[in-house]
């Protein structure tokens, strides 16, 4: 179910399965990998549509998913029209051979992630299982009805969820899988990897620094 993953840094998850490569909010890759089939961004963030990475995982086909607001800006990268895919929240898209569901990404009780910006986290379908991207959020009405076997959840606070209300979302939902991201670089300390796993309830199990 986790085979094939890796948190690279900060909010960037890079998925092989199924002979894809897929990655989300690639930052700070470490070297030029250019082997992406897919690239799903969650909003606009420099740490999660970062130009220079983007660049690092991009070959000629790669097809790049992104909210609405960053079509343009897909385009300036030199994407094809054909190969950009412009999302909403709530809703659920196929392209090509995956399949996903996209779930509002914002904050409740901040302002750096607004509702109206129609930002997104992800439910990607693949080998039978659910992997829910939850972007930079706050516990919401949507993401406490996720269904999913991988969570990859913020806890570096700040921004987005503490680890504290980051493993009382996942103690909600109830995946197999919670692995913890956005801490430990630029917000949040190494420590909470550890604090939100020591919180999660004992049928959950936690994967810290999976590479």
């Amino acid at each position: 179910m986790i085979e094939g993953i890796e948190v690279l840094c900060h909010s960037s998850i890079r998925i092989c399965r199924e002979g894809k490569m897929i990655y989300f909010d690639p930052f700070q890759v470490d070297r030029d990998r250019n082997d992406a089939d897919y690239i799903l961004i969650t909003h606009s963030h420099y740490d999660h549509f970062s130009v220079e990475d983007i660049f690092r995982v991009k070959k000629e086909d790669t097809v790049i998913i992104v909210p609405e607001d960053l079509f343009s800006r897909a385009l300036d990268l030199g994407f094809h029209q054909s190969n950009i895919i412009s999302v909403v929240p709530n809703q659920f898209y196929k392209v090509n051979e995956i399949e996903f569901e996209t779930i509002p990404a914002y904050n409740t009780n901040k302002a750096f992630h607004p509702k109206e910006n129609n930002w997104v986290g992800y439910i990607l379908k693949l080998g039978g299982n659910r992997y829910y991207i939850a972007g930079d959020t706050d516990i919401t009405e949507e993401n406490k009805k996720v269904v999913c076997d991988v969570a990859f959840v913020p806890v570096g606070g700040t921004y987005t969820m503490t680890y504290k209300e980051a493993a009382e979302l996942v103690n909600m939902i109830k995946p197999k899988f919670a692995i913890p991201t956005h801490y430990g670089t630029i917000v949040g300390e190494r420590k909470d990897g550890m604090r939100f796993q020591e919180l999660l309830d004992s049928d959950i199990k936690c994967k810290i620094d999976i590479t």
